[in-house]
């Protein structure tokens, strides 16, 4: 059964959806996602949450930000209650749900690597658990031919033999052939829509993998809107945020989403590593991205050599020095059988193999499932010692996740003596 917004989610859908069940325009109220930050940041200086601006102290807390909004637009939008209540409904007929920054169940990966660029709400269709689940992005152009999207195909049923999530933007081409690689060999996906989530939702073919738990549709952007193209821009970096790393099968040159969201990681955000199919002629686009720091794709043939894959692309992340011979290392791994190891590979230190989760983690899980595991075990401040033998690695391995924990903001470092403990920072950001 899907539930009803939680009250502070009913505030912010005020605050900022268009709310179009029913509309054939939005309100020109709505607050952008800059202007909702500062309106976000307010409230909690000031220990409100945003839920009591629909209660009996509404007036008095609206009074107090008239320097900064103006009053009577926020009275428009949060008097929008019988319109909301509408909208709920109709999202509820089609099994949509929805969640909101300040609400426990939004996705945490994308409260730590976006923080306030994080859309304050989300719609979603399926198991919402998925969307903790890491695993590999794939994207690519919508406009390729029949042998590249059967090759994207085979791409997501190494992503299901590996155990991993398949995370792209649902678009026609290389997105969907992703997925239906992965749905096709009873995986999981996870879909960022840019536009159309209520059309998705019922799509005859969607049908069975969201009753089951393996397909998961979310969108920053209104159920029933549209294809814009700055929405399909803007989205690109909930697809990366939600995996550990990234895939682009195909790139058009300095145009199009997939080269402005691929540049956007490479350069900005750098959540995880960022492949490049290079298979057949290289694309102009392909190339130019390699040229930036992308990956070469090794092109991993078996569910093995592509969690192995992974894993040691998520390392040398934590570890420069082992960047510059990454790609060797790669083609030598994915060529590997089983059981084998690489000259390299015994020189180092290996991942700790995590226990078994719901979500079916390989033992080479990327740091994201580390971090998550951390989190908890975090709860109470430990020295690198602890961290290292409760993991059973090497200190030097610890102090690398730890660091790169910190950077993101996941755990904080206390002193005298050095000790981490888990920030509850993201769950403060409305």
């Amino acid at each position: 059964m899907i539930s009803a917004p939680s009250p502070n989610s009913q505030a912010i859908l005020l605050l900022t959806a268009p709310l179009m069940a029913g509309r054939a325009e939005p309100s020109r109220d709505l607050l952008s996602l800059g202007e909702y930050n500062r309106l976000a940041r307010l409230l909690r200086e000031n220990q409100w949450q945003p839920a009591e601006l629909l209660g009996p102290g509404a007036k008095d807390i609206i009074g107090r930000f008239r320097h900064v909004f103006d009053s009577a637009r926020l009275d428009r939008l949060l008097g929008r209650g019988f319109l909301l209540s509408q909208a709920v409904d109709h999202w509820h007929a089609r099994a949509i749900w929805v969640v909101s920054r300040a609400d426990s169940e939004y996705p945490r990966r994308l409260k730590l690597r976006l923080k306030e660029d994080a859309p304050p709400v989300l719609y979603g269709c399926g198991d919402a658990a998925l969307l903790e689940t890491g695993g590999l992005a794939v994207v690519g152009s919508r406009h390729v031919d029949a042998d590249l999207l059967a090759y994207t195909e085979d791409i997501g049923h190494l992503a299901t033999g590996a155990k991993l999530t398949l995370v792209s933007g649902g678009a026609r081409g290389i997105d969907r052939a992703a997925m239906r690689g992965a749905l096709m060999a009873d995986g999981r996906a996870v879909g960022v829509l840019s536009d159309d989530l209520e059309r998705a939702a019922l799509a005859r073919d969607n049908r069975e993998p969201l009753m089951d738990g393996k397909l998961t549709l979310i969108s920053p952007y209104d159920p029933a809107v549209g294809f814009n193209v700055g929405h399909a821009m803007q989205r690109n970096k909930l697809i990366y945020g939600l995996a550990d790393a990234a895939l682009v099968i195909s790139s058009d040159y300095e145009k199009g989403g997939t080269w402005a969201g691929a540049i956007e990681q490479l350069e900005k955000f750098r959540f995880g590593p960022v492949f490049v199919c290079t298979r057949g002629k290289l694309g102009k686009g392909n190339e130019a991205l390699l040229r930036k720091g992308a990956l070469p794709w090794p092109d991993p043939q078996n569910g093995h050599a592509f969690a192995k894959t992974l894993a040691m692309a998520a390392r040398a992340t934590e570890s420069p020095s082992e960047q510059n011979d990454l790609p060797l290392v790669l083609r030598e791994a994915v060529n590997q059988p089983p059981g084998a190891e690489s000259t390299e590979q015994k020189a180092t230190e290996e991942l700790p193999a995590p226990p078994a989760t719901d979500a079916g983690e390989p033992a080479q899980a990327l740091f994201s499932f580390v971090a998550e595991l951390l989190g908890k075990a975090l709860r109470e401040p430990m020295t690198e010692a602890a961290v290292a033998e409760l993991l059973q690695i090497t200190k030097p391995q610890a102090r690398a996740w730890l660091r790169r924990m910190v950077e993101q903001e996941v755990v904080e470092k206390l002193s005298n003596p050095v000790r981490y403990r888990t920030t509850k920072a993201p769950d403060l950001l409305l």
